[in-house]
């Protein structure tokens, strides 16, 4: 389940909203004790579990609170999105490119060391590649 959002009651209590994803309720096997409408997950047009209860305790926020916060807004999602699509080709050039499938070295520095070395090989050459485009 993903949480959409909260929002404050008219007696002023805090309500929390989250919503399953249609394809997990469709062959889950608890759907008929958690749906209403059971039925609904298994076509289409349905909607996933909704799920919204309020908030008890009156704790303050920590950090980790904040940052679900951010990562569940608009604009997190679609920056987290985005970051998602431009690590993973790194991975692949140092994984494939340049094979690094294993670390020829033992211990946590050493490793550390030749990570980072790989990566500064990666970054030059992205400078090289692409240099001229930010410089323009």
């Amino acid at each position: 389940m993903t949480y959409r959002e909260q929002r404050e009651t008219d007696n002023g209590q805090i309500r929390v909203h989250f919503e399953g994803r249609l394809l997990q309720c469709r062959h889950c096997p608890k759907k008929y004790s958690c749906m209403q409408n059971p039925s609904s997950a298994d076509h289409r047009n349905g909607a996933g579990r909704q799920v919204s209860f309020i908030i008890e305790n009156k704790r303050l926020p920590n950090y980790t609170d904040w940052m679900k916060h951010r990562v569940d807004s608009p604009k997190g999602k679609e920056i987290y999105s985005h970051r998602m699509s431009v690590v993973e080709p790194v991975f692949g050039n140092i994984g494939t490119t340049k094979r690094l499938n294993r670390f020829s070295l033992r211990g946590k520095k050493k490793v550390q060391g030749q990570w980072q070395l790989y990566c500064l090989v990666h970054n030059i050459e992205k400078l090289a590649n692409y240099g001229h485009l930010a410089a323009s």
